[in-house]
């Protein structure tokens, strides 16, 4: 016999009864009824309940193991009575009376109680994040993530990709976020920086040849901490592809995505292949952002013109200074007491607007404060325009386009809330299309890059040398599902004066990007195919097919919110030799004095 195990503690059935096996596993639960002692063993496959009578030698060492012991438990199968059956376990209808049981490994008292559903603090469970890990959800929210990614490498190979993997430590890249920088011993005073992304090395990829790569990619962003993004590291599905359109891209990567989603909905429904398309000047005004939501049927409206020139004073003096008007509908709630409007209005001072104005329409007639500052013929196009339906109401949001595309959107999530409008039960997905190329920085009052540097414009070279800057858009899209960013991507830049021309608007010399992308820019002066691809993340699929709020509860070793390992201790202070090796000389930053 086996010296730990014949079976898991998932695998004994009906089947066994009467044979003698071995399990080994942690000490899950344990209840003693007097002269018979029940000890529940768990390992990663299952649980089986295991009696020991007090007559047994063993007894006592099985009444003083401590929960989350090591054991290793010899037994004979027997069925359980009518009585006691858990037909809520595959092991439920047998348990094992023990005849040999030897403890391989003693707990100390637990700072987290793995049986239990009770909440802990996030600091302690990090600290003791291998015993968090046993615990139900958490154990079955990692092995999910294994499934997924299994699954999603599969998908990528049955459709010709192959997989390579990229250096980790490699140049500095302006993707848009901090990079984590590693001094060179051998080089002085020179620092890798770990890749925010594989970008550049998978369109080498390209120009080498490869014609369709991908792989499960670590990437690394010195970032704040969110409930979507977890600081320091995350995994992405990186893929990129040759000869291809945007279209091409779309119909390679929406049969991976449907299909893992698919797979894991566990009954949730999925939008079918193919995902609307949204250009991102048409989100920012339906939706108020580029991430829509589109479980929640709402649609923002532009009503500006409703105002412009009316009797409501606010509103038009505004507009005349450059502000918007967007109108977010709240249907069938002509009906709702006042205290639904005052709530609204209450919410929106929450986020610092002045607050929702609005109107009811209440069969023929239209009510609220500023329904009778608007002319029959104004109201009839406000209704028009919004698309209202009689028993429909209307919130408005008043402010500078950004502002107002900003407060309209989180009054449309408010809503649909509020109103029940927002299916739980499926995962909707859609492309966010035609960004940006460029953006204007208020506080630097330069133009930079929105998206990806390494885009192809829509027009090409014409629209750099014809088109202002702000009016180009890309070849740039995201996929977004339950309005969570899933996927970044674009039809890369493979022509070099395109690439040059595009940078210099960014303010970048063309000695400037021969300094910073010296190998691509060569790369592309050989021979470069179009190309493109994109890079689903796998951590926020993970979260969303586990329905967990919280991108911590899909990781294994996450960082905490001040991206601290509470675990292994990091970050930690190097020795003096170790800083010596890389020639570096810490300077603390001063105190801050009250």
């Amino acid at each position: 016999m086996h010296p730990y195990r014949t079976h898991t503690c998932g695998a004994l059935t009906l089947k066994e009864v009467g044979d003698v096996v071995r399990l080994s596993g942690w000490i899950h639960r344990k209840r003693d009824h007097g002269h018979l002692l029940f000890i529940d063993l768990r390992d990663h496959y299952g649980m089986t309940q295991c009696v020991i009578d007090s007559g047994n030698p063993l007894f006592k060492v099985a009444e003083n193991a401590r929960l989350e012991s090591v054991l290793t438990i010899t037994g004979k199968v027997v069925k359980r009575e009518e009585g006691t059956i858990n037909d809520h376990l595959p092991t439920g209808y047998i348990e094992v009376h023990v005849t040999g049981i030897h403890v391989e490994s003693e707990a100390e008292m637990l700072p987290i109680q793995v049986n239990s559903t009770a909440e802990f603090p996030e600091d302690t469970r990090l600290k003791y994040r291998f015993l968090d890990l046993r615990r139900e959800k958490l154990h079955r929210n990692i092995t999910l993530r294994n499934h997924v990614i299994s699954s999603l490498r599969q998908r990528m190979i049955a459709q010709g990709f192959m997989e390579f993997q990229t250096p980790i430590l490699t140049a500095s890249s302006p993707e848009g976020a901090r990079d984590f920088l590693v001094p060179s011993r051998l080089h002085p005073g020179h620092f890798y920086a770990l890749p925010q992304a594989p970008q550049q090395f998978k369109q080498l990829l390209m120009i080498a040849g490869f014609d369709r790569y991908f792989q499960i990619a670590p990437c690394f962003r010195d970032e704040d901490a969110r409930a979507d993004r977890s600081p320091g590291e995350f995994y992405q599905l990186d893929m990129e592809m040759s000869f291809v359109t945007q279209e091409d891209v779309f119909q390679a990567i929406e049969p991976v995505m449907h299909g893992v989603f698919e797979e894991f909905a566990d009954g949730r429904k999925v939008s079918p292949a193919p995902f609307p398309r949204i250009a991102y000047a048409d989100s920012m005004l339906w939706y108020g952002n580029d991430k829509p939501d589109l479980r929640n049927p709402l649609k923002i409206s532009d009503v500006t013109e409703v105002f412009r020139g009316s009797d409501f004073g606010i509103f038009d003096k505004n507009i005349q200074k450059g502000f918007v008007v967007r109108g977010i509908p709240a249907p069938q709630t002509s009906q709702q007491p006042r205290s639904f409007f005052d709530k609204m209005n209450g919410w929106a001072q929450e986020h610092g607007a002045p607050g929702l104005g609005y109107i009811i329409f209440d069969g023929t007639e239209a009510k609220g404060p500023i329904a009778k500052l608007l002319s029959p013929e104004r109201l009839a196009q406000l209704k028009k325009t919004a698309s209202l339906k009689e028993g429909d109401s209307i919130f408005f949001a008043c402010a500078p386009e950004k502002e107002a595309a900003r407060l309209a959107g989180l009054a449309r999530t408010k809503i649909g809330e509020e109103l029940g409008l927002i299916d739980q039960n499926s995962f909707e997905f859609c492309w966010v299309i035609d960004y940006p190329m460029y953006e204007y920085n208020d506080k630097t009052k330069q133009i930079e890059f929105s998206h990806n540097p390494f885009s192809m414009p829509q027009g090409g070279l014409a629209s750099l040398e014809n088109q202002d800057p702000l009016t180009i858009v890309a070849y740039q899209y995201d996929i977004v599902c339950n309005g969570i960013e899933l996927c970044s991507g674009a039809i890369r830049n493979h022509i070099p004066e395109i690439m040059y021309k595009a940078f210099s608007i960014a303010g970048f010399s063309k000695h400037d990007v021969e300094t910073k992308f010296g190998g691509m820019i060569k790369a592309l002066k050989f021979g470069a195919p179009p190309h493109g691809g994109c890079a689903p993340g796998v951590d926020r699929i993970v979260m969303l097919l586990a329905n967990e709020p919280n991108i911590r509860e899909i990781i294994a070793f996450p960082l905490n919110q001040q991206a601290q390992d509470l675990l292994m201790g990091a970050p930690s202070i190097p020795s003096p030799q170790q800083l010596t090796d890389v020639h570096i000389r810490v300077v603390m930053p001063p105190k801050q004095t009250k």
